[in-house]
């Protein structure tokens, strides 16, 4: 007798990068991911109290809804932001409820839009970009994080919180893992050396903010109804955004 198979519906999500970032023969290149419906599955991943406490559930649950064969560490950081929402929306529906300034708030969350980004500014496959330093007029390199560069920067800040427990390097050694060169140099060491010692506080925020500006990912900015007035805010991503029976 014949085994029964059972077919997930799913859904085409198209990535904030349009695949535009990575190499032709990575599948992401393609500028979509399938991705299943949650079903009682990812539930139990969401309710694993050892998966929440080590801060790896919500990776574990985007990984078993993707249905494409992909490699999830090669994700940049705005296209995994997108799969996030998509998730979000197959799992519990579009409507986002949350409170702000007193206020409940509803946001339609497959109403948002991913970012307008200059892809002339990409070269095709290639994950790396200049800027000048205003300030310092320093020429770098550098690339948008990946979920693997997160993965490092995370294991990094571990280890350095060991050494000193009262430290919080989180920006600087971001831009250690982010900027490729300095003045043509891609020497790590050099790299390192120049962020700790010779980078700009000014120059350091005007790099944060052309990331911000340049890099693709979804535009989680909605315009909302707050004490009888419109304001433009960004959506936050607490607790209730995958728990949304959580009280807070």
């Amino acid at each position: 007798m014949e085994e029964s198979k059972f077919k997930f519906p799913t859904e085409t999500i198209e990535l904030p990068s349009k695949g535009l970032i990575y190499p032709e023969d990575n599948p992401l290149s393609s500028g979509t991911i399938e991705m299943k419906y949650m079903t009682a599955k990812e539930e139990d991943i969401l309710s694993n109290q050892s998966y929440i406490q080590n801060g790896t559930v919500l990776d574990k649950l985007l990984k078993s809804l993707i249905v494409s064969k992909i490699d999830y560490s090669d994700l940049i950081v705005g296209d995994k932001n997108a799969i996030m929402v998509a998730a979000r929306v197959l799992g519990y529906g579009k409507d986002y409820e949350f409170e702000y300034k007193g206020e409940q708030v509803s946001v339609d969350l497959s109403a948002l839009e991913n970012k307008v980004f200059d892809e002339k500014a990409i070269t095709r496959g290639v994950n790396e970009f200049s800027y000048t330093l205003p300030s310092s007029g320093t020429l770098i390199t550098y690339k948008l994080l990946t979920h693997k560069d997160e993965m490092a920067i995370e294991a990094e800040l571990r280890g350095l919180k060991k050494i000193n427990k009262s430290a919080d390097p989180s920006v600087s050694t971001r831009m250690k893992h982010m900027i490729l060169s300095v003045n043509g140099d891609d020497n790590r060491k050099t790299v390192r050396e120049f962020v700790d010692n010779y980078l700009l506080a000014r120059d350091a925020r005007a790099f944060r903010q052309h990331v911000r500006e340049v890099q693709p990912d979804v535009d989680l900015n909605v315009m909302v109804e707050v004490n009888g007035g419109m304001e433009a805010i960004d959506i936050p991503i607490t607790v209730n955004f995958f728990w949304p029976d959580a009280s807070v």
